[in-house]
């Protein structure tokens, strides 16, 4: 497996080389208690906002501008701002738009895995290389304090239920991923009495799954969520959930949060629309 110039998966590369995610993506098919997307906003630096949405078309305009003014620009990415897989023509039709006149480029995917199994093949043969799947929970009775409802076409399964379908999901989809040879990090959202005492676990397993690497990120309360008025874990807490997952999977440290509309390198970023 190749890192390649993924200021992601190699803290070396990330301020030398640069990223642009293209916000195509509006639907998503979860519902997290620490979820609020919101469009045309400047001011929060989180996933899941985006300062307006994109068509193929102008999403592949947009990387052909971001690289005349960054020449060392080596990732396009689609995360959002709803899940790129519950949009999979918008998803599919930039990234067939952005292979075909942007060969050279490395071409990335944030999900939280619920349609990852049926879309492995379609990713393969689009030449997707870095795949990001967010697994919040390993037990389902974990992932239902997490997941208030999981839409899987027109079925909406709440509790243990869409936790337990969102999981085998996951496994399946990443398990495909790793044994086609590509590299896969897993994001997890660490919430204070959800989930904090679960990370290692959730590291322990996705590792038998095959993952690279792991992206522990500290949950960032959003007005408009069940989470808004809570505390966000402290930086030791998060220095020990890192220690303690890092002794079944390497862990990234050097994660930005990025909106689903960032470009630029992963300290510096600025937005689409401002290209």
């Amino acid at each position: 497996m190749k890192v390649g110039h993924h200021p992601c998966y190699n803290a070396e590369d990330s301020c030398r080389y640069g990223r642009i995610h293209l916000p195509v993506a509006s639907r998503c098919n979860l519902a997290c208690v620490f979820c609020n997307r919101r469009y045309a906003c400047l001011n929060e630096s989180r996933p899941g906002v985006t300062c307006e949405l994109l068509t193929p078309e102008e999403a592949c305009a947009s990387v052909g501008k971001a690289l005349a003014a960054m020449p060392n620009l080596t990732v396009a990415g689609i995360a959002g701002p709803g899940d790129p897989l519950a949009n999979p023509h918008e998803t599919f039709e930039t990234f067939r738009l952005v292979r075909r006149q942007y060969p050279d480029l490395l071409l990335c995917l944030a999900t939280n895995g619920l349609a990852l199994p049926d879309a492995v093949a379609t990713l393969l043969s689009l030449g997707v290389r870095h795949i990001t799947v967010t697994v919040n929970a390993v037990n389902p009775v974990v992932g239902a304090r997490i997941y208030r409802f999981v839409q899987d076409g027109e079925q909406r399964l709440s509790g243990e239920e869409g936790a337990e379908l969102l999981l085998e999901r996951q496994r399946m989809g990443v398990r495909s991923l790793s044994a086609a040879g590509l590299l896969v990090k897993i994001n997890t959202v660490v919430v204070p009495g959800l989930n904090d005492e679960h990370v290692a676990d959730i590291a322990k397993e996705v590792a038998s799954w095959g993952a690279y690497v792991m992206n522990c990120i500290p949950l960032i309360p959003v007005a408009g969520t069940p989470l808004a008025g809570m505390r966000p874990p402290t930086r030791s807490l998060m220095d020990i959930i890192r220690r303690e997952a890092g002794s079944f999977l390497r862990q990234m440290t050097h994660c930005s949060r990025c909106r689903a509309d960032a470009v630029g390198f992963l300290a510096h970023s600025t937005v689409v629309k401002a290209l």
